[in-house]
């Protein structure tokens, strides 16, 4: 009995010793939200790939319409004119021009695949009709001039062409402008006429014109 009553007093002792934990509201530390892991686009963190089903690409694909936006437009023509497909290359404080992109030399209008421009109805360039379909375009760019030429090559990537497959070719003018564009931009402007394809990279801007109306 002795024994009992020993043991008890000493479970008492060991109680009132025992102060409470500090309240984790009182924790600067507890009380901050962990902050959240962000991965890079295109690296590895132990292992976790920052999108595990397909590589992000440092050139995103991208889609110019004419008339623009056409897909968002609430009142729509029986059909479109025109949409291009290709890819944006980023400047990264190279010097575009007469360095990266040779002159003389073809460029494929953007990165990765051909540039690719549909006609839904056909157009006039310069004066000369082409006719609707799908056409690869691509580029031999000089200092002061562009040409621009419709290949019927489909489904290719970069600049594996077909030289016989070359439809049409037109030579427009470049023009080196105040401004640094640091993705390369392709878009359509409207005109009187119909409207200008642009195509915007670094410092110079080349305009294709299209006629339509």
């Amino acid at each position: 009995m002795k024994y009992l009553t020993g043991l008890i007093f000493l479970i008492g002792i060991i109680s009132c010793n025992d102060s409470p934990a500090p309240s984790s509201s009182t924790s600067p530390a507890a009380s901050s939200s962990p902050r959240p892991k962000i991965l890079p686009k295109d690296s590895t963190i132990t292992g976790e790939l920052a999108n595990p089903y397909v590589p992000v690409d440092v050139s995103p694909m991208d889609m110019a319409w004419l008339p623009v936006d056409y897909p968002k437009l609430t009142v729509k023509k029986s059909t479109p004119v025109a949409r291009v497909i290709y890819s944006r290359p980023h400047k990264q404080g190279r010097k575009i021009f007469g360095n990266l992109v040779k002159y003389g030399e073809r460029w494929r209008l953007g990165a990765n695949e051909a540039t690719e421009m549909e006609l839904f109805i056909p157009i006039s360039i310069q004066g000369t009709t082409v006719q609707k379909g799908s056409y690869i375009l691509y580029c031999i760019p000089e200092a002061d001039n562009w040409t621009i030429v419709f290949n019927s090559n489909l489904f290719s990537w970069g600049l594996t062409l077909d030289p016989s497959k070359d439809r049409y070719r037109f030579k427009i003018p470049a023009q080196v402008k105040n401004q640094s564009v640091e993705y390369f931009s392709m878009m359509f402007q409207p005109t009187e006429a119909g409207a200008d394809l642009v195509m915007a990279w670094d410092n110079v801007e080349a305009r294709l014109p299209i006629q339509y109306k």
